[in-house]
């Protein structure tokens, strides 16, 4: 019997090279004569450059250009197709639009040299009023145009109707702060010019779209840009769009005709990589008597910056996840001094986190737990588009985290389980995230004479396991042993692939390798099935399968060839390449249920259990999956009990820009988390019946910490991050 390599523990493949120091990251890249550059910052968040005095920066040892937006040549600005967030440059004219903005460029023969010349450029402002607080200027909300989706302002059903109709009505308001990233690798630029030529080590989650706004920004020719990112050290959606870092980098690089290395520093990541928005959230929530829903009303208010309204704290579990007749959603935006916000991971968590909390507060007032509640509301299809799921096994996540949790020896009364040191308490919640394919994810299969074959594919592996998970795709479709499957990513030369964001990789670059191992498959049994001398000549086709590296026929499987054999006899390599057949989106889902306990002297909260049940179709490693469900966890634990970026509210200026002031989980933080999956395949999917999944542990984890403080202290905390100060007023 062949061995699947689908769903098996693999170890990840890049996994020696990453601890061995082998992986070479962006900054690592080995090019010749490399220079260094390093941005000045603004100081001031609204207003103008009046002056900017170079010369002692100029003239100081090593420096060979400082680049303001009087000698820095104009730059187009990439098109909106591109992920390009910033929809302005800096460097380009005397505007101030945030604190820590660039509006210099120090490029010396060291990096050392870079940053002592930094110091020495002096900028003069005029500064304006800054509004930096979401809260002062909420009375300026407004819904932007159609630009998500057309979800800004969502409506199915009478809200109005179904509130009046209701049993019971909970109403609750629920912030969430500012956050920031902090990936262990920073994000880097190496660019380098050869004529029209323009090469870029990156640390990237869309080298295709990078590639795409470095061709826009410098009107070259495709094949004249390539962009290199074969390892990333994290990212969390940071380094899926295209920063003006990035471009800023290769414009000084083809001025000082040398190339560039530019590195953010951590306290320059929080005001040029993104950030999670702050929110204001309005819930009314209605249900009828047995607990079903009768209405959602969902208010979201997010900051912007004053040169766009994306806004990406997405409602979609709001419009999607539950059976409810009438809902509204609202997203609106406050534009404010600030830089944009991006991606993060688990853009939907805030949203979620406020969902699933007022549900939970909708659960006490019916006397209804909230397992039962959340069962009683499940839905077989997407409530917004009323297609049906792929697959949905989330009732069978909530019966079976209950029971691993030990859920039914829960007393619902807060403040009701103790123990000698404080107070315990339970939540759960569900978690849901976007899980389906996006177009345009390629793959090229080469099978050698030797028999083996090399994948290749312009995607990336931002620490999620891609390389190991496309190379078990390609070995199972194949009928190759893991050894003889070779995956290449991080190369724009290489096929394109979707950005790895929205938990799409899997499913986009996914279906892409089944698709082309497929059809490289098909070619090796069409030579064998026509060779006069192969032992499986004349065998129909659909009558042969794989498997260890042979082909073999399906009811007599001792009639068997291997791949090396027939490829030796064609003597020739064969390539395919094919795109990912795009898929309907698929939505991944889970119950999460925690534990807590509370000092209720020191107002400290320790999460001591998490428990979560992921139903994500097919499996394809359940180790790496198991990593991802941890991952989520852990951030969750840092959104929801510390971390929280502060903004000077007179300045604009961040004042927690590092690891000592913004405060991320740590080991002694993370307790044990007991991770499960349903493991049943999608039939939507084009990756073998797996869904994405790495981004839908986090959308649970966050309410039901959040629940579990409620149960533990009986008093609901709706701003977030739940601190000891909090907890120690809500107990006094």
């Amino acid at each position: 019997m062949t061995e699947s390599q689908v769903g098996r523990p693999v170890s990840r493949v890049d996994g020696v090279a990453k601890v061995t120091g082998e992986a070479r990251y962006a900054a690592d890249a080995d090019v010749a004569g490399v220079t260094h550059a390093v941005l000045v910052m603004s100081t001031i968040a609204r207003g103008r450059v009046t002056a900017i005095d170079t010369s002692k920066a100029t003239t100081a040892p090593g420096v060979l250009g400082v680049f303001t937006h009087q000698n820095l040549d104009r730059i187009a600005l990439p098109g909106p197709e591109i992920a390009f967030l910033k929809r302005f440059l800096p460097v380009q004219d005397d505007q101030i639009r945030h604190a820590g903005q660039p509006v210099a460029i120090v490029v010396a023969g060291t990096l050392e040299q870079a940053q002592q010349a930094s110091g020495l450029v002096g900028v003069t402002y005029q500064a304006e009023p800054a509004r930096v607080v979401l809260a002062d200027d909420m009375g300026e909300a407004y819904v932007p145009p159609e630009t998500n989706d057309g979800h800004n302002d969502y409506v199915r059903g009478d809200v109005a109707a179904g509130l009046a109709a209701a049993h019971t009505v909970a109403e609750a308001t629920y912030t969430t702060p500012l956050q920031h990233h902090n990936a262990l690798e920073p994000s880097v630029t190496v660019a380098a010019w050869d004529g029209d030529r323009l090469t870029v080590h990156e640390s990237t989650q869309a080298i295709s779209n990078t590639k795409n706004a470095l061709i826009q920004a410098f009107g070259l020719s495709p094949e004249n840009v390539r962009v290199i990112s074969p390892y990333l050290g994290g990212g969390f959606g940071a380094k899926g769009p295209v920063w003006p870092h990035t471009v800023l980098a290769a414009a000084v690089a083809r001025q000082v005709g040398r190339p560039v290395k530019l590195v953010l520093t951590r306290a320059h990541a929080y005001t040029s990589n993104g950030h999670r928005a702050e929110t204001h959230q309005v819930l009314r929530v209605g249900a009828a008597r047995d607990g079903r829903l009768t209405a959602i009303q969902h208010t979201v208010t997010q900051q912007v910056s004053r040169t766009e309204d994306a806004m990406l704290n997405s409602s979609e579990p709001t419009r999607i996840l539950y059976a409810c007749p009438n809902v509204r959603s609202t997203q609106q935006a406050v534009r404010l001094d600030l830089p944009m916000g991006s991606f993060a991971r688990s853009p939907e968590t805030a949203t979620s986190h406020a969902l699933e909390s007022t549900l939970d507060e909708l659960g006490y007032a019916l006397d209804l737990d909230p397992v039962e509640l959340r069962m009683r509301n499940w839905s077989a299809i997407n409530q917004d588009t009323k297609v049906a799921h792929g697959s949905n096994h989330l009732r069978e996540c909530y019966e079976r985290g209950a029971e691993r949790f030990g859920w039914s020896r829960r007393d619902p009364r807060p403040g009701s389980m103790r123990d000698r040191d404080g107070l315990i308490g339970w939540g759960m919640a569900t978690a849901a995230h976007t899980a389906g394919g996006r177009p345009g994810s390629s793959a090229a299969v080469t099978i050698g004479v030797d028999g083996t074959a090399r994948i290749r594919s312009g995607t990336q592996d931002l620490g999620t396991g891609t390389y190991t998970v496309m190379r078990q795709l390609g070995a199972e479709v194949l009928g190759l042993r893991l050894r003889e499957v070779r995956f290449d990513l991080g190369d724009s030369a290489y096929p394109p692939a979707f950005a790895s964001a929205a938990s799409a990789t899997v499913p986009s670059v996914g279906g892409g390798v089944v698709r082309a191992a497929t059809a490289a498959r098909d070619q090796v049994i069409a030579l064998a099935v026509a060779d006069p001398d192969n032992p499986l000549h004349g065998v129909a086709p659909d009558q042969i399968s794989v498997g260890d590296g042979d082909l073999f026929h399906t009811e007599r499987p001792s009639r068997r060839v291997g791949y090396r054999q027939v490829m030796r006899r064609h003597g020739r390599p064969i390539e395919v390449t094919s795109e990912a057949v795009f898929a309907p989106m698929g939505y991944s889902v889970g119950a999460t249920f925690v534990e807590v306990h509370v000092d209720p002297v020191l107002g400290r909260v320790r999460v001591r259990r998490v428990v979560g049940v992921f139903d994500c179709g097919r499996v394809l490693n359940h180790r790496t999956a198991r990593s991802q469900a941890i991952g989520g966890a852990i951030w969750a634990i840092g959104f929801t009990l510390s971390e929280h970026t502060l903004v000077d509210p007179h300045l604009g200026r961040i004042v927690t820009p590092n690891l000592s002031g913004y405060l991320v989980p740590v080991n002694a933080d993370v307790p044990d988390i007991d991770v499960s999956f349903i493991d049943q395949p999608d039939p939507s999917s084009p990756a073998l019946g797996a869904r994405g999944f790495g981004e839908t542990p986090a959308t649970g984890v966050t309410a039901a910490i959040g629940n579990a403080v409620y149960h533990a202290i009986g008093h609901r905390i709706r701003d977030l991050p739940i601190s000891q100060d909090k907890i120690i007023a809500a107990l006094s």
